[in-house]
């Protein structure tokens, strides 16, 4: 029986695969594109020229930058959140294009989304999930289903499609990339056989003998820890962004190669890039450090952990990260100010802060002048340091962690 069915459609060739699938089953299919940021005018015709190719009843593009740098680009940049102290979940955009894909089913009057999820990855994981959270709806997810007939999933839906007439570019044989206003990510081929990556993997960030001679600057300014200035000048979030990416991006900033624990029990490894992200996050935190307490600055940190494995692993909707977020925004009442960035090449580092809530005391500057007194200082470490003093004179002193009890 035939059925009205939304699709989350990138135009790549998993989602291209589905959308023949479906139309050979005979399903009224509805494609939908949500632009999450990076994607020029031609890249979008492109897409709903493949959709059309394929058969699609009717194609959508959304664009939904602003959605991904209000709900997660500006909490990640709260957090300094990185899965594994390294991954800043890039993949995040996926809990919006199912948001999105989900409103669009409200307004055609059906239930049935589909996916083109495997059954391998942490993507389904974060799709399925989402559906879940947002209400009742029948998932549909043609590569998962699959792989009850294959192994080699990318081989099947290539020979698939070559046989029903339609062209598959030769990097989709090769890679998997996924590209969005966070940045970009490549996976399969050498990546997942942890081989060293091809040269026409680079996307956003250039090699190194691409990169401009003379160094490069610039200043972001911040409101409540939010990005709403660059050099000066007003500009919102997803062009900030958009700009970051391209200036940090010709200097080689933000490209690295990540393993992580897929939520399945297997090892998945891609290369990404984010030179934007990777600068915003310098610059924050460059000024959060200075107008932050130290008891702020220090539970920072649990936050990120608790935050990134709720984004990395699908709960993008669970209360408990809106409850995180809520301490987050608290945490930003004085981030306010601006810094300024400076790249060489390869790296960024944040080179001056400037704001009114810097944590200083003029009187009191680190190694240069104190307002205190010597004999001040030392009541002070002797106090500090009572517990472990006392711990040596009564119990002696242990040189070997090794050994319990072992005395010098």
């Amino acid at each position: 029986m035939s059925q009205k069915i939304v699709l989350a459609f990138s135009g790549g060739l998993d989602t291209s695969y589905c959308l023949w699938h479906l139309k050979q089953l005979g399903h009224e299919v509805h494609s939908v594109f949500v632009d999450t940021g990076g994607v020029p005018d031609e890249e979008r015709a492109r897409i709903e020229s493949r959709a059309q190719e394929l058969g699609a009843d009717r194609h959508w593009t959304v664009d939904a930058s602003e959605d991904i740098w209000s709900e997660f680009v500006i909490p990640l940049v709260w957090s300094h959140s990185r899965m594994l102290d390294q991954y800043p979940m890039l993949c995040s955009d996926r809990y919006v294009i199912v948001r999105k894909c989900l409103e669009i089913c409200e307004q055609l009057g059906t239930r049935i989304f589909a996916h083109g999820c495997t059954g391998m990855g942490n993507d389904q994981l974060r799709f399925d999930q989402t559906v879940r959270s947002l209400g009742e709806y029948e998932i549909v997810a043609p590569i998962r289903q699959l792989q009850t007939q294959t192994n080699q999933i990318r081989d099947f839906e290539i020979k698939a499609l070559n046989d029903a007439g339609f062209e598959v570019p030769v990097s989709n044989s090769l890679y998997s990339i996924n590209e969005n206003l966070l940045g970009v990510t490549i996976s399969g081929g050498k990546i997942d056989r942890f081989q060293q990556p091809d040269d026409n993997t680079w996307q956003m960030v250039r090699p190194r003998s691409e990169w401009p001679e003379e160094s490069a600057t610039v200043t972001l300014g911040f409101e409540s820890g939010v990005a709403r200035t660059l050099d000066g000048q007003a500009i919102q979030g997803p062009h900030l962004l958009q700009k970051l990416n391209q200036l940090f991006g010709q200097y080689g900033v933000g490209r690295h190669i990540y393993t992580g624990d897929v939520s399945i029990g297997l090892k998945g490894r891609i290369v990404f890039e984010c030179p934007g992200v990777t600068a915003l996050l310098a610059a924050h935190r460059a000024l959060e450090d200075t107008i932050n307490t130290r008891f702020q600055n220090q539970f920072r940190h649990i936050i990120a952990a608790r935050w990134a494995e709720l984004v990395y692993t699908g709960f993008f909707y669970e209360p408990h990260k809106l409850d995180l977020e809520a301490y987050l925004a608290s945490s930003q009442r004085h981030v306010t100010g601006n810094v300024t960035l400076e790249t060489q090449g390869g790296s960024v580092l944040a080179v001056s802060v400037d704001s009114p809530h810097i944590l200083a005391d003029p009187e009191a500057v680190y190694a240069q002048n104190c307002n205190w007194t010597p004999e001040e200082a030392v009541g002070f470490i002797k106090l500090l340091g009572q517990s472990s003093s006392l711990s040596a004179k009564i119990n002696g002193v242990v040189t070997d962690s090794r050994t319990p009890g072992k005395k010098a």
